[in-house]
């Protein structure tokens, strides 16, 4: 019986794979010197392909299903090893299992920046990542192509020249799509499925089949980000003009607020500061000439909350009320112009003759009296120089 046994044992009667990886794609059964008994039974699972390969030549191929091997269900090899048909005796081969699951959720990314021409930015670079999935469609292919007589193949295997040619692709794609930078993230749908369009044949070469590309992000260089936030802060305040005060008063904060800055921190304050007086003064001056006088009319309307103002002119030719900042009255179409000082206050340009500033309430006089001692003092003192009495 020992004897027996042993005979028995050199024999292969089951022949499956049970997959409990995630990342396997070929998988050769573990024949080594045994024989396969004619008769034995093969199970191929869902998602898998049996193939039988005989000294380095693919044979017979199996789908899905439960085999009884037998010359009549593996004709091929019958030829191969010129078999008579009812050919019993123990046989070897090489057993191969292929996966054809979906391989989901496989990382493609740029590794250098790609270069592209915009029509806002001129020639910029961009870098893009995102995710693809594949899997066999023809087992046989994919052995000759790819897989050779290794003992196993894993995703990682693939993956590197599989990404290397989306990433290839999809450098054309986007270069012949012409889609401005600004408006490429409302075409990151149109840019993964043409990626894809694209990548079928070279797929279809290796026998597999590229099931869906994704795009997750295109960025843009630092500066170009940066260059689209001034952009829309541009926006948000106005203008050009106005992004440049904003910016100005900015920066004496945070001057102001740099607590190390010493007279160094102070000197760039004041000189920031002086920088916006005069842009704010040249914008003024550039838009008033002189021309007839006009009368001016400011009302202020305040709230618990809020106080708010608007200034309008009469305009000196027609009397109707128009804006402060109008050049021409849009009545008669005579020249607006208003003389105009500072505030002793806060320094806003106001009308000048004005007793109270718009801006700030300030009084307007250029000196006031002490009440105690009769000193004159200016209208920012807040105590009397002679008598230290509070104004």
């Amino acid at each position: 019986m020992g004897i027996f046994n042993f005979i028995k044992n050199q024999f292969i009667e089951v022949i499956e794979w049970t997959d409990s990886t995630i990342d396997t794609i070929v998988y050769r059964f573990p024949v080594e010197n045994k024989e396969i008994k004619m008769g034995a039974s093969l199970t191929v699972r869902e998602s898998q392909t049996a193939i039988f390969i005989n000294e380095g030549q693919v044979a017979d191929v199996f789908p899905p299903g439960r085999y009884t091997l037998s010359t009549e269900n593996m004709p091929v090899l019958t030829k191969l090893k010129s078999w008579m048909y009812g050919f019993n005796s123990p046989f070897k081969a090489e057993v191969y299992f292929v996966n054809t699951k979906q391989f989901t959720d496989q990382k493609w990314g740029t590794i250098n920046p790609v270069m592209m021409r915009d029509t806002d930015f001129g020639a910029i670079r961009i870098r893009a990542f995102g995710n693809f999935s594949f899997r066999v469609v023809d087992a046989v292919r994919f052995m000759q192509e790819i897989f050779g007589t290794n003992h196993s193949l894993e995703v990682d295997d693939i993956t590197g020249q599989l990404k290397r040619a989306i990433v290839s692709t999809f450098a054309d794609a986007i270069a012949e799509s012409k889609i401005a930078a600004l408006d490429l993230a409302a075409y990151y749908d149109e840019l993964g499925q043409q990626t894809r369009t694209k990548m079928i044949q070279q797929f279809e070469a290796y026998g597999l089949a590229i099931s869906s590309v994704i795009v997750e992000n295109i960025s843009l260089p630092e500066e170009v980000e940066k260059a689209l936030d001034n952009r829309t802060k541009m926006g948000i305040y106005g203008g050009q003009n106005n992004f440049e005060r904003v910016q100005m008063v900015d920066a004496v904060g945070k001057a102001a607020e740099n607590p190390s800055g010493g007279m160094a921190g102070m000197g760039v304050g004041i000189g920031v500061a002086a920088a916006l007086g005069n842009m704010m003064g040249n914008m003024f001056n550039g838009q008033l000439q002189q021309s007839d006088s006009a009368s001016t009319n400011v009302y202020f309307s305040s709230s618990s909350k809020t106080s708010d103002f608007k200034m309008t002119i009469n305009c000196s030719k027609c009397q109707n009320e128009i804006p402060m900042s109008s050049k021409f009255c849009p009545h008669c179409g005579n020249v607006i112009a208003i003389e105009k000082v500072s505030c002793v206050n806060c320094h806003s340009l106001i009308k000048k003759g004005a007793k109270f500033c718009p801006e700030c309430g300030s009084p307007q006089a250029t000196e006031k009296t002490c009440a105690k001692c009769g000193t004159k003092l200016s209208t920012t003192a807040k105590f009397c120089l002679e008598c230290g009495t509070a104004t």
